[in-house]
């Protein structure tokens, strides 16, 4: 049996990596270490905090961009929601955090303090220093590689990894259905009208339609990945299976790892050395 038993769900796939992406140097690394690479980054983050662990961990990960074969441009381009996010919680933080220190800035009722402006910078960046790694993930990872990677080497139960790829792959088909679905309705005339109850009743027929359309795609697929011996039983066990691709580990993958560690370390080591280091239960 091989790991692309699911590829009844390849046709829509949203995930095949650009050029520029798939020859770079962290798409060749096995997933599952750029997992535990960003584990490590985030193990680390959320034990503090503070702004300068979060400051050196966030220019560490900017500083390997290049290695994601992305453009500086395009990467923000992708990423301004998570920007925008980290804002929003800096400035929460900001505004409703403890008010000690001197005043930085008094509005009225609003007042920005020391302690509560270095508060807000710290969940900002906190947050997107975390977040950062998983991006670099999902840039350089196709998802059959990610799959092979949590099955092989993690031991993770083949039915749930497969079954979570399949509804990956099938998530650019839903979008692209569901406008489909739309052009065809406004084409017939359905759901043309201009009041909320109209639009509302309109939607909730094409949502309709496109469950149907999944549940028929979903048994589909179920009988394609029998036929394929996909959940097979031998003797009263689940029959073994054989994979397509074998997920290797490689002298790149021990560097990925080691890079995660020693941005873990030195964000740490920093922070301690300022006097930020700030223990989130302490």
């Amino acid at each position: 049996m091989s790991a692309d038993t699911p590829g009844a769900a390849n046709v829509g796939s949203a995930g095949i990596l650009t050029p520029d992406v798939a020859n770079s140097t962290l798409a060749r690394a096995n997933p599952v270490a750029k997992l535990a690479a960003g584990l490590c980054v985030t193990i680390a983050l959320l034990f503090s905090v503070d702004w300068v662990s979060a400051t050196v961990a966030l220019v560490c990960e900017l500083a390997l961009v290049p290695l994601l074969g992305v453009r500086p441009g395009t990467l923000l381009r992708r990423t301004w929601p998570l920007i925008v996010a980290a804002g929003l919680a800096a400035y929460s933080t900001a505004l409703l955090g403890a008010k000690t220190g001197p005043v930085w800035l008094q509005l009225g009722p609003v007042t920005f303090t020391e302690h509560s402006v270095l508060a807000g910078a710290a969940i900002g960046l906190r947050g997107l220093a975390i977040a950062l790694p998983g991006v670099f993930l999902l840039f350089s990872t196709d998802p059959t590689d990610l799959a092979d990677g949590l099955a092989q080497k993690l031991r993770l139960p083949v039915r749930f990894v497969l079954g979570a790829l399949a509804g990956m792959r099938l998530v650019g088909l839903l979008v692209d259905e569901w406008r489909t679905l739309g052009l065809a309705r406004r084409a017939r005339g359905v759901g043309s009208g201009h009041s909320l109850p109209a639009r509302f009743r309109a939607f909730l027929g094409q949502a309709f339609a496109l469950l149907v359309q999944a549940i028929r795609r979903a048994t589909r697929l179920a009988v394609a990945m029998e036929a394929r011996g996909f959940g097979g039983i031998v003797d009263g066990k689940p029959a073994p299976r054989t994979w397509a691709r074998e997920s290797n580990f490689s002298r790149l993958d021990a560097w990925v790892i080691a890079g995660g560690a020693a941005i873990a370390a030195l964000a740490v080591c920093a922070a301690v050395a300022l006097g930020t280091w700030n223990v989130v239960w302490g």
